[in-house]
């Protein structure tokens, strides 16, 4: 079993070094736990893909502590510059063409000529990336296509000792993975929809956003494939009711064996998402009734996860 650790000044001492060798450390984000490997280094980021279980197509999130950082290894045009000013750091990943002397490995980009690239809001995840001195690939802690951990003890869950070190820094108040938004070309388009919501992005960059269509084959981010996030346990999204054998997540007055937010708010929503279908999943019933969430802010992003954990048609953003 991994170790797990809490967040210390000597625990990310220790991870530090562990990622400096080439080894798989588990961190916490405000989003969901990433599975972090030297993202300079093929080997370590290899590991990744094995670890997980992940095709070599489905490029990955390189995480940094800083936009001076984020521009060695990413173009950044006017825009881009606008975008990761506002919301940096925090939930958004920005994909950009990787500069003329990205030193990056490859694997990270899958062969792809742009590089997506985060600044993560949690301090500790950044102090991680300032001690290392190293940009860090950094996918979600879970075997390929399987619920997104937001707890410690869901990366422990799904590798064991494939992982040297997981650092607990508790749940993730976000939740959901990072929105992803595609700057590399003159057409700006939401790649993933994620914790940072549509109108926000709209907001800021003065214009109606494109929408990428589900990629099984050459996907410019994660995210995009058209079965992910899925529980082992078969699920039914937009229910009213549990059918025989079956557990209802409700949400607003639909309460359930648990309920994303009694309240309806799509914040809590959210940061509950991942963990209450992590517990219902272990409960081994028939399968997991989700009551219908407002297609609205956050909620674009958890019925995008709905509907590629159920492998249903997309979510129309508009």
């Amino acid at each position: 079993m991994a170790r797990l650790l809490p967040i210390t000044n000597a625990s990310i001492k220790e991870a530090a070094e562990l990622l400096c060798t080439g080894e798989l450390v588990s961190l916490p984000t405000e989003t969901v736990y990433g599975l972090g490997a030297n993202a300079l280094d093929d080997t370590a980021v290899a590991k990744i893909f094995t670890a997980k279980n992940r095709p070599s197509f489905n490029p990955l999130i390189v995480h940094v502590p800083d936009i001076a950082t984020a521009k060695r290894y990413a173009a950044f045009n006017n825009l881009a510059e606008r975008v990761a000013e506002a919301f940096w750091p925090g939930p958004l990943s920005i994909v950009l063409p990787r500069t003329n002397d990205c030193a990056l490995s490859k694997l990270v980009s899958a062969g792809l000529k742009t590089v997506a690239i985060r600044i993560p809001a949690l301090p500790q995840a950044r102090r991680l990336f300032e001690v290392s001195d190293l940009p860090i690939a950094a996918p979600s802690a879970n075997k390929s296509n399987r619920l997104s951990p937001t707890e410690a003890q869901h990366v422990a869950n799904s590798f064991g000792d494939e992982v040297s070190l997981v650092l607990d820094g508790g749940p993730c108040t976000v939740g959901l993975e990072s929105t992803v938004l595609d700057l590399s070309t003159a057409i700006p388009t939401l790649l993933r929809a994620g914790g940072t919501s549509l109108d926000a992005l709209e907001n800021v960059i003065g214009r109606a956003l494109a929408y990428a269509e589900t990629d099984d084959h050459t996907p410019k981010s994660p995210g995009m494939l058209s079965r992910h996030y899925a529980p082992q346990t078969p699920l039914r999204m937009n229910a009213t009711r549990a059918e025989r054998d079956e557990v209802l997540l409700g949400f607003g007055p639909i309460n359930g064996r648990r309920n994303l937010s009694p309240s309806g708010d799509l914040t809590e929503a959210a940061a509950n998402f991942f963990r209450f279908l992590h517990e219902l999943d272990a409960l081994n019933c028939a399968g997991i009734a989700v009551e219908q969430i407002p297609k609205e802010g956050l909620g674009y992003a958890i019925n995008d996860r709905l509907s590629r954990a159920t492998h249903t048609s997309k979510i129309n953003f508009r």
